[in-house]
């Protein structure tokens, strides 16, 4: 039998090992602006075309390279960065220039410029498809200039998959902000097709958040800061009213850098128990500063995963500077706001080492509750008749027939309905006992009430405020509203830009409440770009519903529950949304019989 294992070519090989760090355009945005960051630039320009599928060119003012590095680091395994294995243990730096150009230049066309500031003149490097084609003396600025053209070219399978341009240019958009996020003394921009869409200004982090996010972001902002001897800790939080359903505004970063840990991501949540509503998550930037060699920052390819060496004194110190924090400023309620001289014992110990013995294994104190004590039931004697007496009634009222009353002939609702403290209602049609869920079958009506029109069932008349509404947009929001303005004089709208970034509402539709504007502009601005007038409107109509729809907790009163179910059933009582989500449940009452 022949031999079948073979080396692979060069240029086969580097494209295989592209895959693990050119996922997308924003795996290069990250490289780049990083590398850009460890030259020592003070300001980088980010341009994109086509979401970054034709172009991604990076600017920066850094040190430069010279003739001889500007080559060598486009070769695979250079680096300088890392001398010795042990280097690797305590990388301060982002990432190593040498392995992310190679596998870059492996599947697109790379042109590099760049030039130390002592040097008279500069290099011009030009490598298509991992092959190099050319390397010449250039005049140009202090710096480096890397671009980066026709993205996965020479592998048409990757280049495929990659998503429509408003999903990648999401992508880049995430990448570009945790940079900036964690770099404010940087000044940073940001070009999509000829057009700003960041301008961010060297400042403190407050400022740049506020620049990223917006200034209406500001006033819900918390700092966070505790300072120990082995980690210091600062940022933000917002308040509960910051929180969001999805899972936006969440940054963690340590020494500089980025990573995701759903983890410390449920200290957060923790820390915020019992003031957000159920589904919701807070919003945070916080940064941690420690030793680099109690954390390992290459156990994931992109570098977005970070082992600590140990998390769960981490954990706890989130969970607590979060929570005193929130009760410095009266968001929660605290006893104390002085620190414990024993808990300051604990946090101010030395970093526990593993396996030295100097460290140990500290243990919050237990707190025992009697779950079962009632103050407010005195304890007296009951007689064991009374038991049995109360153990019959019980049996006949669970084993009992749900009542057959025709709710459509009779109109006494008052046995057929019955309101439950978690907001569903039971419901005795016909032969069975439903459980409602009147908030999704009241989104279906109003979904379906507005189905027939091409536009949102609105009166076209506005109704003009006494006093103008102030939206203040991040440059984000500002490429939204430029994509979808000219609809909204026709809905109802009167609004325009006033100065920089600040959005005046004049006029709102009839039916749109001056209270439900501020939320329903947010819901607009969650697509990145409405490249249709159908696919703008579609979106219009579904927040439209959304915000006149009701949930199951605002049904309190039967005549409103018995409206809904009248309007339900007249669509001919649908068991599910069509998002797949059910509106009742049949209750099985003979499965109760075998409970006791």
């Amino acid at each position: 039998m022949s031999d079948i294992i073979q080396l692979l070519p060069d240029h086969v090989a580097n494209q295989i090992a592209a895959g693990e760090v050119v996922q997308r355009p924003a795996s290069i945005v990250k490289e780049l602006l990083e590398n850009a960051i460890d030259a020592g630039a003070s300001k980088i320009e980010l341009i994109i075309r086509d979401a970054g599928k034709n172009l991604i060119q990076v600017v920066d003012d850094g040190k430069g390279m010279s003739e001889t590095d500007a080559r060598m680091a486009f070769e695979r395994h250079a680096t300088s960065k890392i001398k010795g294995t042990e280097d690797i243990f305590k990388i301060v730096t982002k990432g190593f220039r040498g392995e992310a150009l190679a596998s870059i230049a492996a599947v697109s066309q790379v042109e590099l410029r760049t030039k130390q500031n002592d040097a008279k003149i500069g290099t011009n490097i030009y490598i298509e498809g991992g092959v190099f084609q050319f390397q010449d003396p250039i005049q140009t600025a202090d710096g480096s200039n890397f671009l980066v053209k026709n993205l996965f070219y020479n592998v048409p399978a990757r280049r495929k998959f990659l998503k429509n341009n408003n999903v990648e240019f999401r992508h880049v958009i995430d990448e570009f902000q945790r940079v900036a996020l964690a770099h404010e003394n940087l000044e940073f921009s940001l070009f999509h097709d000829d057009e700003a869409v960041f301008r961010l200004r060297k400042g403190s982090q407050m400022q740049r958040i506020v620049d990223v996010f917006g200034r209406k972001l500001q006033p819900q902002l918390i700092p966070i800061k505790e300072d120990i001897i082995w980690c210091k800790l600062h940022g933000f939080v917002a308040k509960p009213e910051g929180a969001k359903k999805s899972r936006g505004e969440q940054f963690l970063f340590v020494n500089g850098r980025y990573f995701r840990s759903p983890y410390f991501n449920k200290a957060v949540q923790e820390a915020f128990e019992g003031l957000l509503l159920p589904g919701y998550v807070p919003t945070f930037f916080l940064y941690l500063e420690m030793d680099p060699e109690k954390i390992d920052v290459n156990i994931h390819p992109q570098k977005t995963e970070v082992k600590f060496e140990d998390e769960h004194l981490i954990f706890a110190l989130l969970r607590s500077t979060i929570k005193r924090s929130l009760g410095i400023y009266n968001v929660s309620p605290s006893l104390d706001f002085d620190k414990d001289p024993e808990m300051d014992a604990m946090m101010n110990r030395p970093f526990p080492s593993k396996g030295n013995g100097s460290g140990g294994v500290i243990k919050m104190p237990e707190i025992i509750v009697d779950k079962d004590y009632n103050p407010f039931i005195e304890e007296r004697n009951v007689r064991p008749e009374e038991i049995q007496n109360l153990t019959e009634m019980y049996h006949q009222n669970i084993t009992a027939e749900p009542s057959k009353i025709n709710l459509f002939e009779d109109e006494d609702f008052d046995e057929d309905l019955m309101r439950l403290p978690n907001g569903y209602w039971l419901f005795n049609k016909g032969d069975v006992t439903l459980m409602l869920d009147l908030g999704r079958m009241h989104r279906l009506i109003v979904s379906e009430n507005n189905k027939s029109a091409k536009k949102p069932n609105l009166n076209p008349n506005s109704h003009t405020l006494l006093f103008s509404l102030e939206y203040h947009m991040n440059e984000i929001e500002k490429n939204k509203y430029n994509s979808f303005k000219k609809f909204l004089p026709e809905l109802g709208f009167d609004m325009k830009i006033a100065h920089e970034s600040v959005l005046r509402i004049d006029a709102l539709p009839e039916g749109l409440k001056e209270t439900q504007a501020m939320k329903f502009l947010e819901n607009l601005f969650e697509i990145l770009e409405y490249k249709t007038e159908e696919e703008f409107m579609q979106f219009y109509l579904n927040q439209w519903n959304k915000m006149h729809s009701k949930s199951r907790f605002d049904f309190i009163y039967k005549k409103d529950a018995e409206q809904v179910i009248k309007d339900f059933t007249a669509l001919g009582f649908p068991e599910f949304l069509p998002d797949g989500k059910r509106c009742f449940y049949e209750v099985p009452f003979n499965d109760f019989k075998n409970k006791f």
